[in-house]
C-alpha cells in the first residue's frame, strides 16, 4: 500500500507504518520547519512543501502521487478552529481544508482515505458555493456516489494509548472493493500512566529563578537524578520551572490540583493569588491514563500538566512532599503518545519545538490498529 500524508507535520500519525509495509509515498505539509524534520525523520517519502490551497503546491502533490501509484490518502487538517483548545470560530478558514482533500481523492480516485480530526469536525459547518454545510454532509456530498463512508467518535484511551483522546474518524472505502476499512475494536486493557512510566525515576525540575546554591539545599540529588534520567533517554530532560510554582507542585497530592493547597495556594510574582481554572496547577493520576497532551504541554500553569508524583513524607515544617514537581520530560510525553522507542528524530532537534509538535499529532498507536484493520486479509 502507498500512502499520500496530507497536512503530515513531521509524520507523528506515520511513525509505524513502515512497520507495516506500508509505504508512505509522498507527504505535504504548510510549514518549512516541520517538513524539513518529516524528510530528516522518513528520508525515503517525497515531501513537498508549501500551501495545499496554491494551485502550484497542489498540482505538484498530485502529480507526485500520481507517479508514485498513491493508493491511500491520509489527511489531519489543522484542527485549531474547531478544537476545544482554540476559539471554536466557524470562520477560521482553516475549516476548509477538508476541501483540498475532496479535491485530492476526485483526481486520485484511491481506494481507501483516512481522515482524522476533533471531535467538533463533526458538527462544524462550512461555506460551500455560498451555503453552510456541516462537515460530514459535506464529504457526503463529494464522495458518497463512488465511496462508502464510516465516520467515528473514538478516544484512543481504548487503543492501548495511554491517554484519553477523543478524536472524530472517517475510514472511507471506493465502492466495490471486497475489504471494507472499519475500526478496530477496542482493546480491553486500558493503559495507565502508571503502565506508560512508572518505572522512570525521580527526576527534579531545575529552577530557573534561584541561585545554584539555592538549588542545591531544594534539591540535592538534582545532578544525579538528571544523570540518570539522561542514561534512560537524551528526550529525558528535567523541565524547567520557577521556584513558585515548584513550591505549590511540591505539596500538591497525586490527582490534585494546587488550588485546593490552603497554605501552597499558587501565586504570581508580586504575591497575588493566581486564578485560574481547575484543571491547571494540577498532577496526573497514576491508575488512569494521561490526560490529552496539549501543545503547551511545557507549563505548570496550563491544562493537566504536572506528574503524578509520589509521596516523600514530612518536610521541616511538618507538611507533606511529593516528587516531581514538574511537567513531563519529553521522553514522558513521547511513551504518553505512544510513540516509538525508537523514532528516529535527529538529536540536534528542539525540545521545545518537539514538546509542540507532540501536542497537536494523533497518538500513533491508534493509526497503526486502524491500518492493521485495512490490510489483514
Amino acid at each position: 500500500m502507498k500512502v499520500l500524508s496530507l497536512f503530515a507535520n513531521i509524520g507523528v500519525a506515520e511513525a509505524y507504518l513502515r512497520g507495516l509495509g506500508i509505504e508512505v509515498s509522498v507527504a505535504n505539509e504548510l510549514l518549512e520547519r516541520r517538513a524539513k524534520l518529516y524528510s530528516e525523520i522518513y528520508p525515503e517519502t517525497e515531501m513537498i512543501s508549501g500551501d495545499i490551497t496554491n494551485a502550484k503546491i497542489f498540482n505538484h502533490v498530485i502529480e507526485a502521487a500520481k507517479n508514485r501509484k498513491v493508493d491511500c490518502i491520509m489527511a489531519t487538517p489543522p484542527c485549531q478552529g474547531m478544537s476545544t483548545a482554540g476559539q471554536q470560530d466557524e470562520e477560521d478558514e482553516r475549516n476548509k481544508l477538508i476541501m483540498p482533500v475532496m479535491d485530492a481523492v476526485h483526481i486520485l480516485k484511491p481506494n481507501y482515505v483516512f481522515i482524522e480530526n476533533v471531535p467538533n469536525f463533526l458538527n462544524t459547518a462550512i461555506e460551500v458555493k455560498g451555503n453552510n454545510i456541516l462537515i460530514p454532509k459535506y464529504i457526503e456530498n463529494e464522495l458518497g456516489n463512488e465511496y462508502e463512508i464510516h465516520s467515528y467518535t473514538i478516544n484512543t484511551k481504548n487503543y492501548s494509548v495511554p491517554q484519553v483522546r477523543e478524536r472524530a474518524i472517517f475510514l472511507i472505502t471506493k465502492k466495490g472493493l471486497s475489504h471494507i476499512w472499519l475500526l478496530p475494536k477496542p482493546d480491553e486493557k486500558i493503559i495507565t500512566m502508571r503502565d506508560a512510566i512508572g518505572n522512570i525515576p525521580s527526576i527534579d525540575p531545575y529552577i530557573k529563578d534561584i541561585s545554584k546554591k539555592e538549588m542545591k539545599e531544594m534539591f540535592p540529588e538534582y545532578e544525579e537524578k538528571k544523570e540518570r534520567a539522561l542514561e534512560i533517554s537524551r528526550w529525558n530532560i528535567p523541565p524547567h520551572h520557577i521556584k513558585r510554582q515548584v513550591v505549590s507542585m511540591m505539596h500538591t497530592p497525586t490527582g490534585k490540583t494546587a488550588f485546593d493547597n490552603e497554605k501552597y495556594f499558587p501565586v504570581k510574582e508580586n504575591g497575588t493569588p493566581v486564578k485560574g481554572y481547575r484543571n491547571t496547577y494540577k498532577r496526573q493520576n497514576w491508575d488512569t491514563p494521561a490526560y490529552t497532551v496539549t501543545m503547551d504541554n511545557r507549563k505548570i500553569s496550563s491544562q493537566n500538566n504536572v506528574h503524578p508524583g509520589r509521596y516523600l513524607g514530612k518536610d521541616k515544617n511538618g507538611d507533606d512532599v511529593y516528587s516531581d514537581a514538574r511537567t513531563l520530560t519529553l521522553y514522558e510525553l513521547m511513551l504518553v503518545m505512544s510513540l516509538p522507542s525508537d523514532w528516529p528524530v535527529p538529536e540536534k532537534t528542539s525540545e521545545a519545538f518537539l514538546r509542540r509538535i507532540i501536542g497537536e499529532g494523533i497518538p500513533p498507536l491508534f493509526v497503526k490498529k486502524v491500518f492493521e484493520k485495512l490490510i489483514e486479509r
